[in-house]
């Protein structure tokens, strides 16, 4: 089963908040006082000084909280509590805040839940989330221009893995000709993501289409797929999820690739890569499945034993030879050499570096552990220096 999404060339005009009409890169500006469709008011609102304004009609409640850390980077003061009005709408205004997408979510009376308001959400693995747009001068770099577009098509599969259903979703490029052949990037999300998170939050179609218009990244195929194998909440998910993952991609997601798209079938030809999870995924099967893949980006991860994890890929003899690129990227203000993933990034790092093994550290993007990050790395880096030998 495939299912088909063209991406649509944006056009600048008057919308209402939220309306819908066209992929706007300020969808939540209040240009008509209408509020979105359902909603009993509007929430969030973006001013034109990028101060942002929330509100929600909870007149039983006693109290009513803004949530989410990442936010909360984006602006200084952390402000996070509500004020009730004598109509019974609890309103925030925060800011200004920073250019960039972020997620929230509400904290009314202790119970945690997306903005009732706001016709911009996000879900995966986990339960739903609204966003939040704050745009800057322009366009962004993720956002859609108008620029020739390529499609992002839905596999549907059965796996024999985990004896089910599973879904992926296959970007191919502008102007794509069976008559050429394309290298594919495998790209993968966290324990919190699903495969359409990296088109949705990572907005990875539109970053490509950019780059590609601007002559930044090499035209290729972008598979996300689904890394998420067993229970997030099954004990022993970390052992069993990696080996699953391998299975699938050997016995379905990469010989679907290659029968259905022109492909370069062979390691110099194929990447794998994530987020958090991913790239802990792309650290563990990555690294040991040099038949497969001959580049590698692990974005906000590692393995805090590598030099042990990964034994056998540091020291194999020929591995500078087998790996063309292999990025190792965190976000600004992921705790350095500190918590899980940050810990697990420095261990990666320093094995790499005692073994001469060739890679690209970066960090940046101005975001912790979330999309800013990733979208960043994303964008600046890992699509631009794939395939550029």
């Amino acid at each position: 089963m495939k299912l088909y999404y063209l991406s649509g060339l944006m056009t600048i005009g008057l919308a209402a908040q939220q309306a819908h009409v066209n992929l706007e890169w300020n969808p939540q500006a209040n240009r008509e006082n209408f509020k979105p469709f359902g909603a009993a008011v509007i929430s969030p609102e973006v001013h034109p000084d990028r101060r942002v304004t929330f509100r929600v009609n909870a007149a039983g409640a006693s109290e009513v909280q803004l949530a989410g850390g990442p936010l909360q980077l984006g602006y200084a003061g952390g402000d996070r509590k509500f004020v009730k009005g004598a109509d019974g709408i609890w309103t925030l205004t925060v800011g200004p805040v920073a250019p960039n997408m972020y997620v929230y979510k509400l904290v009314i009376d202790g119970a945690t839940v997306p903005d009732p308001n706001n016709t911009i959400a996000g879900v995966g693995d986990q339960p739903p989330y609204s966003m939040l747009i704050i745009p800057g001068d322009g366009a962004a770099y993720y956002d859609a221009k108008k620029v020739p577009h390529g499609t992002v098509t839905r596999h549907v599969y059965h796996s024999a893995v985990t004896g089910g259903e599973r879904e992926m979703y296959v970007y191919l490029p502008p102007g794509y000709s069976a008559k050429k052949k394309y290298p594919v990037l495998y790209l993968f999300g966290g324990s919190g993501e699903m495969a359409g998170n990296w088109a949705i939050e990572g907005r990875a179609n539109f970053i490509l289409d950019n780059l590609l218009a601007e002559g930044k990244a090499k035209p290729m195929l972008i598979v996300m797929a689904n890394n998420q194998m067993v229970h997030r909440g099954d004990p022993s998910f970390r052992e069993k999820g990696p080996g699953l993952l391998e299975r699938d991609l050997r016995e379905h997601v990469i010989p679907m690739i290659d029968k259905t798209y022109s492909t370069v079938r062979s390691p110099k030809g194929r990447a794998m890569a994530g987020l958090s999870m991913g790239g802990g995924h792309t650290q563990t099967v990555g690294f040991r499945s040099l038949d497969l893949f001959g580049s590698f980006g692990v974005l906000s991860a590692g393995n805090r034993e590598s030099e042990t994890h990964s034994a056998a890929f540091l020291n194999d003899p020929k591995v500078n030879e087998k790996v063309d690129y292999l990025l190792v990227g965190q976000g600004t203000h992921e705790p350095k050499g500190m918590g899980p993933t940050g810990a697990g990034t420095a261990a990666l790092k320093a094995a790499l570096e005692k073994h001469n093994v060739r890679f690209v550290y970066y960090e940046g993007g101005g975001g912790a552990h979330d999309w800013a990050t990733w979208r960043h790395l994303l964008a600046m880096k890992l699509l631009p220096e794939l395939w550029r030998k």
